[in-house]
Order: C-alpha cells, then structure tokens, then sequence
C-alpha cells in the first residue's frame, strides 16, 4: 500500500456541464439508472434491478444517519439576513443521541453566511412550536479557521435541540444543486432507513433504496445491516492543494454496534458498502482494530488522516476477520458494546482495501475526495466510467444516478 501524499489532484477531473447536474429526485426512488463496473466492463441498468447483479448471500452495508435541518436563517432588525450552517457540536461527546437531546442550549462549529453584517449582538427567531411560542438565540463564541464557534439558546429550555432545528432550520442541500430547498427534499434527501439524527448531508447511495429493493434482496438472499458515519459538510470540501499532502481530510463520527462487527466477520466476503460514507466506516474499523491490536492499552480509538499508511501501521497485514476480532476484544475490555469515534481515514488510488468488495454510489464531483476514493477502487478505469454516463446522458451528484462497483483485488 503507497501513500498517495504526492497525487495532484488535477490529475482527478473532468468537465462537468450544469445541466448533467441532477437538480430535483426523480419522482421514484429506484427509478434512477444503474452503471455496472466489473473487471473493466460497463452495463448498464436501471436501480431497481441492483439484486440482479449482486453475488446471493452478499452483505450490504447501509448507513443509517438522518440528515437534520442544518441550515437556519436569521433576520436581523435592519432586514439583512444572517445564514447559520451548523456543521458538528463542539467539545467532547460520547454518542450524538445526547448532542441532539440536549435542552435549553448547545454549541456548535457552524459557516455563517452575511458575517460581515453580524457584530456582536445576539441574534433571535421566532418559532412556533406545538402551537406554543418558542425563541431561538444565536451567539458567535468565536472565530475559527474557515468557521465560527456559535452558541445556541432557547426559551422554553425543556425543548430538545433535535426538536429546535427541526422546526428553525432547512434541508441543507448541497452547493451545487441551485436552488431553495422544496417541500419534496424534506422526504426525498432522507434516505427510507435514515435513524440516527445528525448528518448535514445525504448518505446519497442510500436514496435509491425502496421497500420494492429491499423485497428483492431477501428474496435472494442478501442480508443487511447498518453503521453510522454523521456526514460533515467537509464531504464537499474541493481540493484546493497542489498535492493530496498538503489537503486536510475532514473527521467525521462513526457509531457502530458490536452486532455488525460480529457479522461482518462472519460474512468474510461479498461485503458491498452503500456509498463511500458505509465504505470508509467499514474500512476505519479494520484500522482501529490493527490499532487495539498495536496498542492494547490505549483507552481511545481514531483514525487520523494519514496513518494507515505509516509505519507501524501500514508494515501489519491482518486478515479483516483478526482486525476486527482484535476490535472486538478492546471494546469488550473497555466495557463498550458499541465504537463512537471519529476517522479522517483519506482514500486515495495506492490504498488497498481490506474489508469492502463492493461499493454503491452516486457520480461526483471533479476534483473530490470521493472521486478519488473511486479511483483507489478501480484505478485508471475511474475515467472510462465517468465517460461512459457523460456520453449516455447518466445524472450526476446527489440525486443522480447510482453506480455499482466491483472493488478491483
């Protein structure tokens, strides 16, 4: 496995026109068309047909997050409109249950959009909550690198904050799908399984899933089972270094249960991650258990953006199942029935993949850390696929359509 430190990422584009940029979801879910990738061969399909292609007694791996309304706007007394993204809690938390439970206040990293207008006061919105008047308060703690330290407060305190934003906040659709969030996005930027509040964007793979599919897959017998990864608005952050080592990877919360460890050891093959967020929690959790491994007396597991390449790490070559054995022995030690951590794993062409056979996913963008990620799964290759639904008229991005990935060995 090589560090891909020195990739430019110019190396990783191509020209995307406005109009190959899926701006609305189709009216049904598995609608969408399906590109196959296989041993460098294309096919194309419709999604709906996805368990046709998959090997019987497959493991899929979803991700279950739910994206929150993380997008709030303020009016401020002279009329200019002040936009707080709120992008992940700040401090230390042990699971974000407790983040979105939370009464009376919390404090968020967030972007502010019209900074420049807010001074120093505090901010208010008016929000009518079970038919009784609610006051939602923003105040900048502090300014960070690209970002504000934002606290956030409300009267009556006994309301949760999952229960605040729900109702003061918009679906945070992505940059590049112009336009106001609509009534259909409430609905259709959540995946049917979305669970665990705490995303600011789509686990996008998962949106192509309907009962229909899920009918088909057990009828084959293809089993599922659920991670989750609380997407950051860091998923679309571009590339702006001249190489991959000069990039800072965003971290992202992973959650994930003893139960799915013991069954993706179990599985031991045909394990296919729905969108590169399923795929890099699969692949932090083999890391994590070479680290229990490594150093059994840590009391705190994380991936940081570069280790799995560096020694001691990288010079290991445990099986999955050992990794995650090993994984599981720690959390057993530590008294953890489930892993709440955060990785900035980076998944670049030179990584070799330990866990994920398969990967469902949408196009994305040029110059992306997920295209890159596709291109570490089957290389050069990343480019005659791209073509392909270019020239064939394939949807891009978020409510594009999807793609089917046999991980090259």
């Amino acid at each position: 496995m090589t560090n891909p430190g020195d990739i430019s990422i110019l190396d990783y584009t191509y020209d995307l026109p406005d109009n190959r940029i899926a701006l609305h979801p189709l009216e049904e879910r598995d609608a969408s068309r399906l590109l196959v990738y296989r041993d460098g061969q294309l096919q194309e399909s419709e999604f709906k047909k996805l368990p046709g292609f998959l090997p019987e007694r497959s493991l899929l791996v979803f991700n279950n997050t739910r994206v929150i309304n993380a997008r709030i706007r303020f009016k401020k007394t002279t009329g200019a409109t002040i936009e707080i993204f709120c992008l992940e809690p700040v401090g230390q938390i042990s699971d974000y249950a407790s983040v979105m439970s939370a009464t009376g206040s919390v404090t968020w990293k967030c972007l502010v959009g019209g900074a420049a207008k807010w001074k120093e006061e505090i901010l208010e919105k008016e929000l009518i909550i079970g038919d009784k008047p609610v006051i939602l308060r923003a105040k900048i703690q502090e300014k960070i690198t690209g970002a504000y330290i934002i606290g956030l407060s409300w009267e009556p305190a006994q309301l949760s904050f999952a229960e605040i934003i729900e109702v003061a906040g918009d679906v945070p659709l992505p940059p590049y799908i112009k336009r106001s969030a609509a009534s259909e996005d409430s609905n259709r930027y959540q995946t049917i399984f979305a669970e665990q509040e705490g995303s600011v964007a789509a686990p996008t793979a998962g949106l192509h899933f309907t009962e229909n599919i899920f009918a088909a897959l057990k009828e084959k017998n293809i089993s599922k089972t659920f991670v989750t990864l609380h997407v950051g608005a860091g998923t679309f952050k571009p590339v702006k270094a001249d190489t991959m080592l000069d990039h800072d990877m965003h971290a992202e919360y992973i959650d994930v249960s003893a139960a799915t460890i013991q069954q993706l050891i179990r599985q031991e093959e045909n394990i296919c991650a729905v969108g590169t967020t399923s795929l890099r929690t699969l692949e932090s959790l083999y890391w994590l258990g070479v680290k229990a491994i490594l150093f059994p007396s840590l009391t705190s597991l994380d991936i940081t953006q570069w280790e799995v390449y560096q020694s001691p790490m990288r010079d290991h070559n445990f099986s999955a199942a050992t990794a995650l054995t090993g994984l599981l022995s720690w959390m057993e030690k530590n008294g953890s029935t489930s892993l709440f951590t955060q990785t900035q794993i980076l998944i670049a062409p030179g990584y070799c993949f330990r866990i994920a056979d398969m990967l469902i996913t949408n196009f994305h963008q040029p110059q992306s850390t997920l295209l890159l990620l596709v291109a570490a799964a089957i290389g050069s290759d990343w480019k005659k696929m791209y073509n392909y639904a270019l020239e064939n008229d394939f949807r891009f991005l978020s409510y594009g359509d999807g793609n089917l990935i046999f991980i090259n060995g």
